[in-house]
């Protein structure tokens, strides 16, 4: 997969986040804190990533890890939006994978080139 195609998928990703986590707490008597913390973030970043700044990947990846651990918290401690949690878990998951490839790819090619 190409640079441009990897960011493409981050966007999705990062797009399918945030439309989780306003579905998922719609319902939530502090909807602006909702929109402000879990939603707005993944919107943010995915602008970047289809500018193309590589911040924007970065920050995705740092804010995986929140996102990932919320739904392992989420998923632990409340079982009737298991299916929310889960599916964050996973888009996490692909996020924390498409920024990482990059620096993956650079270290095990210096590793060969020994």
């Amino acid at each position: 997969m190409t640079g441009r195609g990897r960011d493409v998928v981050l966007a999705i990703a990062l797009a399918l986040l945030a439309g989780l986590y306003a579905w998922w707490f719609r319902h939530d008597r502090h909807l602006a804190a909702v929109l402000l913390v879990f939603v707005a973030p993944p919107l943010a970043l995915l602008i970047g990533v289809l500018a193309q700044r590589s911040a924007a990947r970065f920050w995705a990846g740092v804010l995986a890890l929140f996102w990932f651990s919320h739904g392992v918290m989420s998923a632990w401690t409340h079982r009737e939006t298991a299916l929310f949690a889960w599916t964050g878990i996973v888009l996490a998951l692909l996020i924390v994978a498409l920024v990482s490839i990059p620096g993956m790819r650079a270290r095990f090619a210096a590793r060969k080139a020994r």
